[in-house]
């Protein structure tokens, strides 16, 4: 079934094949230059009864449901299957599918026979009931050789990043396999939204990536504001592509500063710290917080801002402007740095778009993919930006990037509060109107039943995806989550093949993706 990426699906309309024809037709559909953007277990309480005769006797859990997009023709595709305990695994043939194949069969245990290395992805508590395994109780890959050594990193790290496990395969310096196990911090996060919406459940989503507050945040409010065929005000998309945006100026300009110091060149490293905070400065101003939490909501945004506010901080911004501008045009300046950037930890074009990569790590290896072009949550003016790529899929590509993603922002951003001021000042001769009516619509008590809707955020790692499905109550039955993360830790893996291990530190900061995110 085909539908707009902006409007919702009634689940009865998505076609129910059996397993050989749903494998059918999404490599057809791969084929044809189609992603996938959820592939998931659907509860056998989300089917109806006349389906579930079909299988009689089958007592299976779950079935499957995919959900794929056509970024050209900003289209939507999904279809599912009945109720099933195996079905043929896609992953060869699907490279992207692999980890969604993994992540199916541990928390459902539907099997994918033929997977090549059915490893857990999260390490969730089966369906089941069965005891939840440890990560570190699975078997790992192994180079075997009389040179060949291992080297263990982590899961427990210095400082207080989250837990992550990193096992290189080496022949002396020269790394030939990475592996990364993750999943040592479940949190359940997509357990909790079951039988939503909840009050509590817009603050989680905050903290589902904690650098992407904004992001996740407003990927959860377009899901239940498609669902409930509510429309958000103008001054609350301003507010929101605002915060989004703030969240990428801060976010690359750190992660600007920390490739520049694993480099060594120190300048740009010690400025950027610094400016990294002026702009979440600036998101406080808006909020009060400086990571976006609070700002968004369903139905629009929780604060405003009247044009004297919109004034001061648009000063604010271009001052930050010229900091980082001059930060980092001195970091691509030397030499030093571009030739140690330059070929390091390369991702090729086909590799990006087989593991389906999204955000800064896909458009640096020269895939042109943007949610706010193919999946755009309003009509606003994107001035004069673009899709920002490079080629290579080096850690040049990655910062490259991130430095046009940066005046890009600056440029929407300054836009977005002129047209806020603008407004403030018309709006004051209308009369009849609450100001929170401005930017925020109201929100209906229940959600229609038996409804699939999916939001693609564009957040500062890449594209965002949240997919939930109701129940006939209208209650979150399947409610899943995709941080960018998702997607391209196998990107980093495969961008320190036959690279140095000590290359290892500059690539992973130059990807910078969440542990958290993935760990739902």
């Amino acid at each position: 079934m085909r539908f707009s990426y902006a409007s919702p699906a009634r689940l009865a309309d998505i076609p129910c094949l059996d397993a050989a024809s749903l494998r059918a037709a999404i490599l057809t559909q791969v084929a044809h230059g189609w992603r996938v953007l959820a592939f998931f277990g659907l509860p056998r309480a989300l089917y109806a009864q006349g389906e579930l005769a079909l299988v009689a006797g089958n007592t299976a859990a779950a079935g499957l449901c995919c959900v794929m997009a056509h970024d050209q023709r900003q289209e939507l595709w999904a279809s599912r299957c009945l109720p099933l305990d195996r079905y043929a695994s896609m992953s060869l043939e699907c490279p992207q599918l692999q980890r969604f194949e993994r992540e199916v069969h541990e928390a459902w245990g539907i099997v994918p026979e033929g997977h090549p290395w059915l490893k857990p992805v999260r390490y969730t508590t089966p369906a089941s009931g069965a005891e939840r395994p440890g990560p570190a109780q699975c078997d790992h890959y192994r180079v075997e050789g009389g040179q060949v050594h291992e080297v263990a990193v982590g899961p427990v790290h210095a400082g207080i990043i989250e837990p992550g496990h990193f096992r290189f395969q080496c022949y002396g310096e020269n790394v030939l396999n990475l592996e990364i196990s993750l999943g040592f911090q479940h949190r359940g996060v997509e357990k909790m939204l079951a039988g939503g919406p909840h009050l509590r459940d817009a603050a989680l989503m905050e903290c589902v990536a904690g650098d992407t507050s904004v992001g996740h945040c407003t990927a959860y409010s377009v899901v239940l504001e498609r669902l409930a065929g509510v429309s958000v005000p103008l001054r609350a998309q301003l507010l929101r592509r605002m915060g989004l945006e703030f969240e990428r100026l801060a976010n690359h300009t750190g992660d600007l500063g920390a490739i520049a110091g694993d480099t060594g060149f120190l300048p740009t490293s010690s400025w950027n710290g610094r400016i990294r905070g002026d702009f979440l400065n600036m998101t406080a101003e808006i909020c009060g917080n400086r990571f976006g939490r609070g700002l968004v909501c369903p139905g629009g945004v929780n604060w405003d801002l009247d044009p004297a506010a919109c004034r001061g901080l648009l000063n604010r911004l271009r001052a930050g402007w010229r900091d980082v501008k001059g930060a980092v045009d001195v970091m691509f300046a030397s030499p030093s740095v571009l030739d140690r950037l330059t070929g390091t930890g390369c991702v090729s074009l086909r590799t990006a778009e087989d593991f389906g990569m999204v955000g800064v790590a896909a458009r640096a290896c020269g895939l042109p993919r943007d949610a706010r072009r193919h999946a755009p949550l309003s009509r606003l003016p994107l001035e004069d930006t673009d899709i920002r790529t490079a080629q290579g899929g080096d850690v040049l590509g990655r910062a490259t990037v991130r430095r046009l993603e940066v005046a890009d922002s600056v440029r929407l951003v300054e836009a977005d509060l002129q047209h806020l001021a603008r407004l403030g000042e018309e709006e004051k001769l209308r009369e009849g109107v609450s100001d929170t009516a401005l930017w925020r619509a109201p929100m209906p008590d229940t959600l229609p039943g038996g409804m699939l809707a999916v939001a693609q955020v564009e957040g500062w790692r890449g594209e965002l995806c949240h997919v939930a499905v109701t129940d006939a109550e209208g209650r979150f039955g399947v409610y899943k989550i995709y941080d960018p993360s998702w997607h391209n830790w196998s990107g980093l893996e495969m961008a320190l093949r036959g690279e140095q291990i000590s290359d290892f530190p500059l690539c992973n900061k130059s990807f910078n993706l969440s542990y958290c995110g993935h760990d739902l």
